[in-house]
């Protein structure tokens, strides 16, 4: 299973980076996990935010791979735990999908990319800032691959 994880940003602090190898590098037999760098629209005082949304989602929806499965971070999408997360890997592994997973840039995600998404997720009510999501985002990852071979890295 392939897991591509298309975030609208790039040049991430060192931290940020640091934090997001550790995890890929605990998990590298387990999951074919990357992220994708979405470079985002140039914004100005004087910016259309819709533009520049529509942009940064046209771009989104261009690097996703044909046959993937989509999902959205949204404030807006479901929540659950890690465990059911570990369910969703577990099935979609079984299936053979491969999945996208589309994080938007600071004014969100477009609607087209809701649009083409076969579900939202949501990490929390809360809002985070969107290198500590991909941090997050990587780190449920692995511990969801813990979960799923019965590593002591996740406790219940």
């Amino acid at each position: 299973m392939k897991v591509r994880v298309l975030s609208v940003g790039t040049k991430m602090p060192a931290w940020v980076l640091a934090g997001i190898a550790e995890y890929e590098k605990r998990m590298v037999a387990d999951l074919d996990f990357s992220l994708v760098e979405i470079p985002m629209a140039k914004r100005t005082k004087n910016s259309n935010i819709e533009q520049c949304r529509k942009k940064e989602s046209d771009a989104l929806l261009a690097s996703i791979p044909s046959g993937d499965y989509v999902v959205a971070l949204d404030v807006g999408g479901r929540s659950f735990s890690t465990e059911d997360l570990a369910g969703k890997i577990a099935d979609f592994r079984q299936r053979g999908d491969n999945l996208s997973l589309l994080i938007g840039g600071p004014d969100g995600l477009g609607a087209e990319c809701l649009a083409r998404a076969s579900e939202r997720w949501s990490l929390s009510a809360l809002t985070f800032p969107h290198p500590l999501v991909r941090v997050l985002i990587t780190e449920q990852f692995y511990r969801a691959i813990s979960i799923i071979k019965g590593h002591p890295y996740h406790r219940s």
